[in-house]
C-alpha cells in the first residue's frame, strides 16, 4: 500500500482538491486525482492509496448518491475525518467568450441545484450537460466541447479559462461535506464532538420496519443528523439507509444502539466514528437525562447487583 498517496475526485482544480489541501497532512502526501468517486475509493481498496477524500453531502441536495453507493457496496472502508467547504461557483469560459455566446454549459450533477435559478435568469436557453466533476467540465470547455463550465474560480488558471461571472450560488450558505476514507482500523479516540456513520439494511417490508430501526437510536438519546434511503439493487422496495448519528461508537448510548441494530437488521455496515468538522466540544448539546456513559454504567451495575441478589 502507498502510505504517502492520497486519492481524490479529480482532475486537478476540483473543490475536492481544495478541501483535501486544508488537511495538514496533505502537505506531506502525494495527491492523486481520480476520474470518479468509485475510482478514488477503489484506489484505497487495492492499495494504490492510503486514503481518499470524496464529497458525501451538500447542504442544498443532501447526500451524494455516488459516494453513498460506493461506500455501501464493495470491500468495507472507513471514514476517519470530515471537511466542510463553502461552495461558490464561477462561470468559466474560453478567453473572449461573452454571456450571449454561451449555448452549452457543463458541471458535476451536484452543482446544478446550486446554480439553477442563476441559469434561469441569466442563461435561460443554454443546454446543460453533466460532467464527471466541475474541474472536468472546465477541461471540456478548454477542449471546445462546451461553451462554459460552472467550477471553482481557482480552476480557471489550470485550464486556461477566464471567470466570466464569479460568486454564483442560489443558496447563500451552501456547503459541501467531504470525508477522508481509508481501510478499516480502530477508530480514533472520542473527542466529545463526534459523528458515527453506518449503513443499515431494511428487513422484510412491513408496517413499522423502519420505525424499529430508528427506535434503537431514539430510546438511547442518539440524535440522527442524516438518514437517506438507497436502493440495494435487489428489486423494487429493497432499501438500505445511510445514517449519520451524533456521538462515537465508544459512547455507551451509541454502542448499544449499534448492537440493537445488529440484532434486528439483516445487515449493518459500520462506516466510522470521527470528529465533527467545525464543532467544538462546548457547542455539543447536553445529553438527555439517562443517556450518559455514567448513567449506562450505573444501570449496568444495578442489574448485576440484582442478578447477584444484592439489589
Amino acid at each position: 500500500m502507498s502510505a504517502t498517496r492520497y486519492a481524490y475526485l479529480g482532475p486537478e482544480g476540483t473543490f475536492t482538491e481544495v478541501a483535501l489541501r486544508t488537511l495538514p497532512e496533505a502537505a506531506t502526501r502525494e495527491l492523486a486525482p481520480m476520474l470518479s468517486v468509485p475510482a478514488a475509493l477503489d484506489a484505497v481498496r487495492n492499495g494504490e492509496a492510503a486514503a481518499a477524500l470524496v464529497p458525501i453531502e451538500n447542504s442544498v441536495e443532501g447526500g451524494i448518491t455516488a459516494t453513498l453507493d460506493a461506500l455501501t457496496s464493495g470491500e468495507p472502508l472507513m471514514i476517519y475525518r470530515e471537511v466542510l467547504l463553502s461552495i461558490r461557483f464561477a462561470l468559466l469560459v474560453r478567453p473572449g467568450t461573452k454571456l450571449q455566446d454561451i449555448k452549452t454549459v457543463t458541471a458535476h450533477p451536484a452543482a446544478q441545484p446550486q446554480v439553477r435559478n442563476w441559469m434561469k435568469e441569466n442563461l435561460p436557453d443554454a443546454l446543460w450537460e453533466s460532467s464527471a466533476s466541475n474541474a472536468d467540465g472546465a477541461r471540456l470547455v478548454q477542449e471546445g466541447r462546451y461553451d462554459a463550465a460552472f467550477a471553482g474560480e481557482f480552476a480557471a488558471a489550470t485550464y486556461g479559462l477566464e471567470p466570466l461571472v464569479t460568486d454564483i450560488h442560489d443558496a447563500v450558505n451552501a456547503q459541501t461535506r467531504f470525508v477522508l476514507v481509508g481501510r478499516p482500523a480502530r477508530p480514533a479516540a472520542p473527542t466529545g464532538a463526534d459523528k458515527t456513520s453506518v449503513v443499515i439494511w431494511l428487513g422484510p417490508d412491513r408496517p413499522g420496519a423502519l420505525l424499529e430501526l430508528l427506535q434503537e437510536f431514539a430510546v438511547r438519546g442518539v440524535n440522527l443528523m442524516l438518514i437517506q434511503s438507497r436502493p440495494t439493487g435487489a428489486g423494487i422496495g429493497n432499501y438500505c439507509f445511510a445514517v449519520d448519528a451524533e456521538g462515537h461508537i465508544a459512547d455507551r448510548r451509541v454502542g448499544e444502539a449499534l448492537m440493537g441494530l445488529k440484532r434486528i437488521a439483516p445487515k449493518v455496515r459500520f462506516l466510522g466514528s470521527y470528529p465533527r468538522a467545525g464543532v467544538a466540544v462546548e457547542d455539543v448539546p447536553e445529553l438527555r437525562h439517562g443517556t450518559s456513559d455514567r448513567e449506562f454504567t450505573e444501570a449496568s451495575d444495578w442489574l448485576a447487583r440484582c442478578q447477584d441478589g444484592r439489589g
